[in-house]
């Protein structure tokens, strides 16, 4: 059987899903959220602890500590290998997550353009000057399209993409292939809920994760360098809960910013994944999911 990617916003229920059709189909789970890749970053990132796993093999999980960065390029070229290997074993791929570029990277085999060191380090001096939201209004300005997909808490990527406008003249996505026939022949299932009803999901997943020790996780990837890493420390949660500490607050004050940051990171990701003719959207609140999802696989 050709690949399966399952994608969709965050707290949607992907891991679940991909968890499912990988036990009946014979497959093994390729990760594409991008916070997964760090070791020790659990929590905040609802990555499923091994034992909750079902003996399923995962691939392109704790591959990277926290003080390295997330690298697209990188990833397309390692989860391509995984899911290579994986097919050649006569397993099939179910690749599951839900960051943008890197699921697009992989599936329409992203040529990345050059990046120019001067250039660079300009833009990010200018993010050490200006910080990362005025940053990403410059960059709103500049590439609509790259503003409304690119986290304003994320300096590194609005750097790269203002690196890249400025070096091609042509907006970030320009780069992005045309969406065709995806790699691999792969069928693409959306996960989706009305939105009412996921940010009640997003409220309980946010308070869930405070509850299970979302701040004393984050004190302890201090200690493992989480404050020197550029991508690592601006995810969802852990870059609130810094904040919170370095005002001189014990993290709980984190709470209600990592809600609604999530929430709105939940928009763009609905924006991005809409657009994409290939998805079959599912309603993650039907009573028979996997069985529809199976049905898909079986067109």
């Amino acid at each position: 059987m050709r690949p399966v990617a399952v994608i969709g916003p965050t707290g949607t229920g992907k891991s679940a899903l991909a968890l499912s059709l990988a036990e009946r189909v014979g497959g093994e789970i390729v990760n594409a959220d991008a916070m997964q890749f760090y070791r020790g970053m659990d929590i905040g990132t609802a990555k499923l602890p091994a034992a909750q796993r079902r003996g399923i093999v995962h691939h392109q999980l704790d591959v990277l500590d926290v003080t390295q960065n997330a690298s697209v390029a990188r990833y397309q070229e390692s989860a391509a290998a995984d899911i290579e290997a994986i097919m050649a074993r006569g397993a099939v791929p179910v690749v599951v997550g839900g960051s943008m570029l890197y699921i697009q990277s992989l599936l329409d085999q992203w040529s990345f353009p050059a990046t120019d060191p001067a250039v660079r380090a300009r833009w990010e001096a200018r993010l050490a000057e200006v910080g990362v939201a005025a940053l990403h209004v410059e960059l709103a300005r500049v590439d609509p399209a790259a503003g409304a997909a690119i986290l304003d808490t994320d300096g590194r990527r609005i750097v790269r993409a203002l690196e890249v406008v400025e070096l091609t003249g042509r907006p970030f996505a320009a780069s992005a292939p045309r969406i065709g026939t995806p790699r691999w022949g792969t069928t693409i299932i959306g996960l989706d809920w009305e939105t009412a009803i996921l940010d009640e999901r997003l409220q309980h997943r946010t308070d869930t994760m405070f509850a299970e020790g979302l701040v004393e996780e984050v004190i302890g990837l201090i200690e493992a360098g989480l404050r020197t890493g550029v991508t690592a420390s601006r995810a969802l949660g852990y870059a609130q809960v810094l904040a919170d500490l370095d005002a001189g607050g014990d993290g709980s004050a984190a709470r209600e910013p990592t809600f609604v940051g999530t929430r709105r990171y939940v928009r763009r990701q609905r924006s991005w994944f809409r657009r994409d003719h290939r998805v079959n959207w599912l309603d993650g609140s039907a009573p028979d999911l996997v069985d529809a999802a199976l049905r898909i696989l079986d067109t």
